[in-house]
């Protein structure tokens, strides 16, 4: 057996124990999902210019968790008529939503895009969230000692409340919405396709928030700040470890029924491959995952065709 497929079998083989009761996981979710199901989104809309001749750009405006405004661009081709298919994307870790010329190749399929910043990383969107703690560098510590109002439980609601944004413009489809997202966006694709049932299809790209009980001792990305903020609390860690893991895809992942594509890079020291099979090896849903065994914490160009292709045929 080569070096290659030793990692992959182990890998294909790991499927750690869930960090948290599958009892007490459902019970969370249905009370949080049962509180902001109806929350409002008090909804804004309006055209700016954009350098597209055959598309039209609108930036919208909305609320997902608290009454931050979250800011995201919709983004239709002009030269579709009638209802579309729509990808909500969703960002990696302190990336704004950027320019819509983006999200062309979207277009150019003839699907239109929801594009959404991430609260308090990037573009317009800011953070009213307030905790009574204090916090280490970035935003992923905020409120870890209190799941219900810690930070990963606001980026959840706000993606999945951008589910509920795209589902009433009136030029989408609501029955061909995707999720598509790498690293952060990836993570929070896999969460929303667990919570939600108002997506058709899924690629999460090289997904972060997955088996966290792990990265967070070797991952030198977001989670080093959950490691420093342990080390300022060291007497809080059994508790920011049990909260971690009701964000955690690897103990959501059996609760993913829509077709999904993953991607990982096995040079990856962000999103380590292992949390990714983790959490894939846990998804009972039509499932891919693409292995580039060169790659580190990137997405390259092949993937993106893939990723097409696969929505593509999800789609048919």
């Amino acid at each position: 057996m080569d070096e290659l497929a030793r990692q992959l079998k182990e890998l294909n083989d790991y499927i750690p124990e869930m960090s948290v009761k599958p009892q007490l996981l459902q019970q969370f979710w249905h009370d949080q999902l049962e509180t902001f199901n109806h929350k409002p989104l008090n909804m804004q809309r309006k055209q700016v210019d954009s350098p597209f001749p055959y598309a039209k750009v609108y930036e919208i405006q909305f609320e997902g968790f608290d009454q931050t405004p979250l800011f995201g661009w919709y983004i239709v081709p002009s030269f579709v008529h009638g209802k579309m298919p729509c990808v909500v994307v969703y960002q990696g870790y302190t990336n704004g939503r950027g320019y819509p010329e983006r999200y062309a190749h979207w277009l150019m399929l003839g699907y239109c895009v929801l594009a959404l910043d991430v609260r308090g990383q990037g573009g317009q969107t800011g953070n009213q969230l307030t905790s009574s703690e204090g916090m280490t560098k970035g935003w992923i510590s905020q409120g870890i000692l209190q799941k219900e109002t810690s930070y990963y439980m606001a980026i959840i609601i706000d993606a999945l409340k951008a589910l509920d944004a795209a589902s009433v413009q009136p030029e989408t489809d609501v029955e061909a919405i995707v999720l598509h997202g790498g690293s952060q966006g990836g993570g929070l694709v896999m969460a929303v396709a667990a919570l939600s049932n108002k997506a058709c299809c899924a690629v999460a790209d090289i997904p972060n928030m997955c088996h966290m009980n792990y990265g967070i001792f070797d991952s030198i990305g977001s989670l080093k700040e959950l490691a420093e903020f342990a080390n300022v609390y060291p007497e809080k860690l059994t508790l920011i470890l049990e909260n971690l893991s009701y964000f955690d895809n690897m103990n959501l992942a059996d609760r993913i029924r829509i077709p999904i594509l993953v991607s990982v890079g096995l040079k990856d020291e962000i999103c380590l491959p292992k949390t990714i099979f983790a959490a894939y090896n846990r998804i009972e849903a039509p499932k891919e995952i693409k292995v580039y065994p060169f790659l580190g914490h990137s997405v390259n160009e092949y993937q993106k065709r893939e990723s097409m292709n696969f929505i593509k045929k999800c789609l048919q």
